[in-house]
């Protein structure tokens, strides 16, 4: 087990449908098995079910309760605590629902027990290979801007639009080179815990800003974030490399520049952020090849599974990138 891995969010629609899902194929698979002939699968499954689907609404609810306690555990710990949980729970309810079903399809209750420690037990496993799966993508993510900080289309630029500021406008050059500062400390921190939409709006300010020392007038951004939620929490470096695809395929390219307009709103318990640049096809100067759209679509369905998005539509002129997330 690795050292890092946590339990998965069980206050998430996402992943109660998937362990929904799971357990009534596990019982789909139990029904074709007692089925004799095949033509009783339907009454055998609905039997199952009848006994199944109980145990496994109340186990749902106690998980949903006891998440903030349960999260609060090494994830070591918390494994037994769930199993003997969900035994506890089959126990009750097998006890007093097994009189009133047929002995050849509704297990005896230690063997009930065992079954639901085996299901359990599963479940549990294909949620942290899902998290080991995506986990790489969190290191990924502060790689791959670590690389573009220290590209030196970005990086040179910069250091020799502070240098052209030292003697003139020394407090704007020092600003600058703390912003610089302040970027490489939080791409080189450990970035797998979310974090307040404010704090990642600092740091886009920040990101524009040395862009800004660079292209000057042909950069110009449009916050519209006045009904934004600034304690909803994020996945890290969520917006910054957005801002910068949009900063070197949109802006760049373009002689008299542009402008890239952010937009967060909060709507019905989520949070809307979408960022639109200009989008000229004919100087598209470069392609790319997409690796920062998806390493933070993987990051979302990381920490919020379903109930987050990232799509993108080009509309006229403009390209846009529309985030979904809940708000937490």
């Amino acid at each position: 087990m690795r050292k890092n891995s946590r339990l998965p969010n069980l206050h998430n629609f996402g992943i109660h449908l998937r362990i929904l899902l799971i357990v009534n194929l596990f019982a789909v698979l139990a029904a074709l098995l007692l089925s004799h002939p095949l033509s009783q699968f339907f009454n055998v499954f609905t039997e199952l079910s009848t006994a199944v689907q109980p145990i496994l609404i109340i186990s749902l609810l106690c998980l949903y309760g006891l998440y903030p306690w349960l999260n609060k555990l090494d994830y070591r710990a918390s494994m037994p605590v769930i199993i003997l949980l969900e035994i506890g729970i089959t126990y009750l309810a097998f006890s007093l629902v097994s009189p009133y079903f047929s002995p050849e399809l509704i297990p005896d209750i230690p063997r009930a027990c065992l079954l639901t420690t085996i299901v359990t037990a599963i479940v549990l496993y294909y949620f942290n290979l899902q998290q080991r799966a995506y986990s790489p993508a969190i290191a990924e993510a502060r790689l791959q801007a670590l690389q573009a900080r220290i590209r030196p289309h970005f990086l040179f630029n910069s250091i020799n639009a502070v240098l052209s500021l030292i003697r003139s406008q020394p407090k704007r050059a020092e600003t600058a080179l703390e912003d610089m500062a302040d970027l490489f400390r939080v791409l080189m921190a450990d970035n797998r815990d979310l974090v307040p939409l404010a704090q990642e709006i600092a740091l886009s300010r920040q990101y524009l800003a040395l862009e800004k020392l660079r292209l000057e007038d042909r950069l110009n951004v449009n916050w519209q974030i006045e009904h934004m939620p600034p304690d909803a929490m994020i996945p890290p470096l969520i917006l910054q490399p957005l801002l910068e695809n949009a900063v070197y395929h949109g802006i760049e390219p373009l002689a008299d520049g542009g402008e890239i307009t952010i937009q967060i709103v909060c709507k019905h318990k989520e949070v809307l952020m979408s960022i639109s640049n200009p989008f000229n096809p004919d100087k598209h100067h470069h392609t790319g090849n997409k690796m920062a759209l998806k390493n933070i679509k993987e990051r979302l369905l990381l920490h919020f599974d379903l109930e987050a998005s990232l799509k993108t539509d080009i509309a006229g002129q403009y390209y846009t990138v529309h985030i979904r997330v809940p708000h937490q």
